[in-house]
């Protein structure tokens, strides 16, 4: 018997175990679990565990099989599941953002009239799976009222992963278990620094963190440690500000423009910025749209972490190639206004991350 033990950013649930047999079968058995929610990286990492404990993470495509949750047909998603695993424990079937696609639907009061595609859908609930087989669906932030979550959710596994609190326990808890696992041990004065200059992006701070356990092997973490690795912690925090961006919470972007214009950020260093950001996620989803692995993706843009790649993706979703290089030409808009005097950098940024932030 196995225990998958997940970290996860809500208070009440740091940690979430699964009761997985993946050695024996059990009559009637049926792995179903769905993990949603604004923290991207628990999300991940879930799924990475879960493939861990039944067998499978180093056994690649062989082994699982992923869909795309806005194009994937409710036949195409039964055959994957009732497919039986031969010469492997498990068989992991992925979907990613199927539940958001009722979402809209949810929120409009339109679930007392079922489309026949949400009927078909809901299906899911009384689908016969060999045991061989572990669904797993995936998808963000998702409301209450979501048509399809509340018919899945007394048959599966639900996991709801929120961000941790900069202000709460968890994330300084976090943080020591993510330096523990990795053999080492890090001085509170250290993980309030690292708390102070990356906040709660864990896709981040689990980068640094294992930096950070490299150098100081042997010893404690201090503060001088993080000072020294996390040199460009300005720039990981203006990260943020481009998430706002890409994510269109203007007002969030708009503080955090200024807090980084108050601490002497240059305009012209945050506008290049985003223009990167910006130039990386329309090439990522023109590489995706032509089909091109993820793998061999991030050479392509010349991005190597995997994770960010992945990221990218996520995001262009909320895009459609054509918005992604008007915003680019808006971007080299805002850089000409600037370096040719004809506005002010503060005032010339206020106006763009207005303009990109419009719904």
């Amino acid at each position: 018997m196995l225990l998958f033990g997940v970290e996860c950013g809500m208070a009440k649930h740091c940690v979430m175990a699964y009761d997985i047999d993946c050695n024996r079968s059990r009559p009637g058995a049926r792995l179903f679990i769905i993990l949603y929610g604004e923290d991207d990286f628990t999300v991940r990492e879930s799924l990475r565990q879960i493939k861990s404990e039944c067998g499978v993470a180093d056994m690649g495509e062989a082994s699982t099989t992923i869909f795309d949750g806005n194009k994937v047909t409710f036949g195409e998603l039964a055959a994957a599941c009732n497919t039986i695993s031969f010469l492997m424990p498990k068989r992991i079937v992925v979907v990613e953002g199927l539940l958001g696609r009722f979402e809209i639907k949810a929120k409009r009061g339109k679930g007392k009239n079922k489309s026949p595609e949400l009927k078909q859908w809901e299906s899911l609930a009384t689908l016969a799976m060999p045991e061989t087989t572990v669904l797993i669906m995936m998808d963000g932030k998702l409301s209450q009222t979501n048509s399809l979550l509340k018919k899945l959710a007394p048959v599966a596994e639900l996991k709801e992963c929120s961000p941790l609190d900069v202000k709460g326990k968890e994330l300084p808890e976090w943080i020591h278990s993510r330096v523990k696992a990795n053999g080492g041990d890090i001085s509170p004065r250290a993980v309030g620094l690292l708390i102070s200059l990356i906040g709660n992006d864990l896709w981040i701070l689990a980068n640094e963190i294992d930096k950070l356990c490299l150098y100081a092997i042997g010893r404690k973490i201090e503060e001088s440690d993080v000072n020294l690795l996390v040199s460009d912690a300005r720039a990981l925090n203006i990260f943020h500000l481009v998430d706002a961006i890409v994510q269109r919470r203007q007002g969030a972007a708009a503080k955090m423009l200024h807090q980084h214009l108050a601490e002497g950020v240059a305009p012209a260093y945050l506008l290049f910025m985003i223009t990167n950001e910006f130039r990386l996620l329309i090439q990522a989803k023109t590489l995706s749209s032509s089909k091109i692995p993820i793998k061999e993706i991030g050479p392509k843009i010349g991005e190597f972490k995997e994770w960010k790649v992945e990221k990218m993706l996520r995001q262009s979703q909320g895009y459609l190639i054509a918005r992604l290089e008007r915003t680019y030409r808006r971007l080299l808009e805002a850089d000409i206004s600037i370096k040719t005097g004809v506005m002010e950098g503060e005032t010339a940024l206020d106006l763009l991350i207005t303009d990109l932030c419009r719904k």
